[in-house]
Formats: C-alpha cells, structure tokens, sequence
C-alpha cells in the first residue's frame, strides 16, 4: 500500500505566544531536544511512509531550519522524501498565503496528482504522541470505510470544549460530529489524524475549496459526514496538543518526567527522531546538583536543578536555582538567580540573582533572546 502523508504545519499558535512569535507552533522545543513536528513526522516514517509533504506558512524558517533535507528521519532519497510546501504567488494568484487547511493541500494538489500514492495520511505538526499507524490503515481497508479519523477518549485533564468531539455508533460509525462544542456529548474526541483513499480527497477539494470552503474539516469532511462512510479508530496511548495554550504546552513537557510517559513516548519499538547536533555530554559540576530532571547535550550545570527541563547548551552559573521549569537552548541562568515554574525561551539570559517566579497553574513564559 503506497501512502503520501501530509503534515499540517502552518499554524501561527497565537495560544502559546510569545513561544510562537518567531516560530511556528509545529517547530515549538519540546523534552529538551525535540520539536514538536518531530512526533508526527516520526510516526509517519516508522509506519513505511516514505514520501511526506509539510505545508507551512507561519513563520517557517526554524521549522524549515530543524527539517532540513530529512535526513534525520531517512527522506533524503531519490523517490519520495520530504518535501517543505510553503505558498507563493504566481501571475494567476488572488493573493499569497493559504486560507485554511483544504487551501494549503489545494495549492499543493500538484504534489497528489503526480504522486503514485493510493492513499493519504493527514496529520498536524503540533501533536504529541507515539503511534503506529498501520494497524489503523489495515482497519481503514477491512471496513470498507471512505475515510478514518483517529479519536480518543479524553479524561478531566483535558478541556472537552477546545476539541472535535465524536459520537459513534455500535459499528465504529461516526454518527455525528461537533466541533468544540460548549456541552459535549461525549468524551470522544478527534485527534485530527485523517485517512482516505488520495483521488476521493482530490474530488473534494475540487467540489469545494474554489467554491469558498477552505477548511478541511468544517467545509470538506462535516458536510458529506451522512454522505460517506466516516469510521472511528481509537487510540488508548499519551496524546498531547502543545499549542491549545501555555498551561497545556508546559504540562506537556513536564509530564515526560514521569517515568511512564517517558517510557510511552521513547522507549518503545518505535523510536521519535530529531535533528542531530555534535555537542558534548552534560556536565554537572561540583557546586551543581540535579534532581529528577532532563538534562541535554553541552548543558554545564553548577547550580541547582529540581523537576525541570534544561533544553541544549544551557548553563546554570553556581548558586542559581531552577525549579519546575523549562529553559531552552542557549539560555544562561546566572549567579544566585532563581526560576520557578517559568519557560525561558532560546539564547536569554537570566541575570546573576534575579527571582523568576510562576506557579504550576499560571507559568511564566518569555520570548527569546530576553534579558530577565
């Protein structure tokens, strides 16, 4: 079975500013080396899909920087690969930029229509989660389903209104679909993985996007809901959407402290891949202690660290204090300084004994390059 996936990656993630203001969502640091798209794009890979297209369009030069050719994830090859879709404007444009999601993959349907591909695979870049998709494309064929869509049953730790919730009947049906509705009707939620046979989803997106219906979900899917055979396909495992705020996006990171997200999401047989950089070992000093924390490579540690993630080539000066936060690569943490439940973006400095101070319910985020 030959499948193109599609990775939606264009997203601004105004929720998560100012981690977003020079990135997009998709490229936003995760667990100390990772970026968020790294997830999906490793899954995709681990489930025999060779040829991905990433649409971006916000802010793309780090994600297009972190992907580079794709080697990182075995896509430099001659047939297939990886293949960055940003928009344009031609001499027939009514203007530059891609109007929602059935848009992005409409301006790009030269990618699908030249492909040899049967099938596509539609995800987003901000998703965090370890799947193997194959059992669900084989459930996909043996039901004789038009399209699946990947959901889940969410418990209280997340908010049931901020998704697409799913009603299903005894065959695995969807039967109905509300998107973030105020009062849900279940707990049944879309993790906006989609899969269907390519040309179907080429006949929809002629049918509909030069009519004005930009949106994948709201203006191509919902509408021919009754009309095509819509399946569910449930996943049980640790799924995370980093960009639905800051207090979702802190969460996230520091759930991997718990050994069996950890073990979830890395020890598996199907490993998550990230760009490589030749940097040294973390070195923990003699002044400096570390207490169930990650600690990345080329981090110089002489302070504290307490439940806390230090992202590459940190340095925490002696007598600094960091606890239940996240500080991202580059950043230096100086001298007597202290940083509780706070996210530090790239390449800042904290200044030698300055108090930063959040609280698990309300963290405190900064932008890069800032001088605290």
């Amino acid at each position: 079975m030959r499948v193109l996936g599609i990775i939606l990656a264009g997203g601004m993630g105004g929720n998560i500013w100012p981690l977003t203001s020079k990135r997009a969502s998709a490229a936003v640091p995760v667990f100390g080396k990772y970026r968020a798209i790294d997830f999906t794009l490793s899954n995709m890979v681990n489930s025999g899909i060779t040829k991905v297209g990433i649409l971006t369009q916000y802010n793309p030069r780090s994600l297009m920087d972190h992907l580079g050719s794709g080697k990182d994830w075995d896509l430099d090859r001659r047939r297939g690969g990886l293949f960055i879709l940003q928009p344009y404007l031609s001499s027939g444009s009514e203007r530059m930029g891609y109007r929602g999601t059935a848009d992005a993959i409409f301006q790009n349907m030269t990618l699908l229509r030249r492909g040899d591909e049967d099938y596509v695979l539609i995800g987003s870049g901000d998703h965090i989660y370890n799947m193997d998709y194959t059992e669900m494309m084989r459930q996909h064929l043996s039901s004789g389903a038009d399209v699946t869509i990947v959901v889940k049953e969410l418990d209280e730790t997340y908010n049931l209104s901020e998704y697409g919730i799913v009603e299903i009947d005894e065959s695995g049906r969807i039967a109905g679909f509300e998107e973030k509705p105020e009062k849900p009707k279940t707990n049944l939620a879309s993790l906006g993985i989609y899969f269907m046979n390519k040309h179907l989803l080429m006949d929809l997106l002629y049918s509909t996007v030069p009519h004005g219906g930009y949106d994948l979900l709201l203006d191509v899917f919902l509408p021919n809901l009754n009309r095509f055979h819509f399946r569910a396909y449930k996943f049980d495992g640790y799924w995370r959407n980093v960009k639905k705020g800051i207090l979702e996006y802190y969460r996230t990171n520091m759930s991997v402290l718990d050994p069996q997200v950890r073990k979830e999401l890395f020890q598996s047989k199907n490993r998550i891949y990230t760009k490589l950089k030749d940097l040294p070992p973390p070195k923990i000093g003699a002044t400096g202690s570390v207490q169930n924390s990650i600690i990345a490579d080329g981090c110089i540690v002489n302070g504290q660290v307490r439940n806390s993630i230090l992202f590459r080539s940190v340095i925490v000066r002696a007598g600094a204090v960091i606890e239940n936060s996240l500080i991202f690569e580059g950043t230096t943490v100086e001298e007597g300084a202290h940083v509780v439940c706070s996210i530090v973006d790239k390449d800042s400095v904290v200044r030698a004994g300055k108090i930063v101070r959040g609280s698990k319910e309300r963290p405190l985020a900064f932008e890069k390059a800032s001088v605290l």
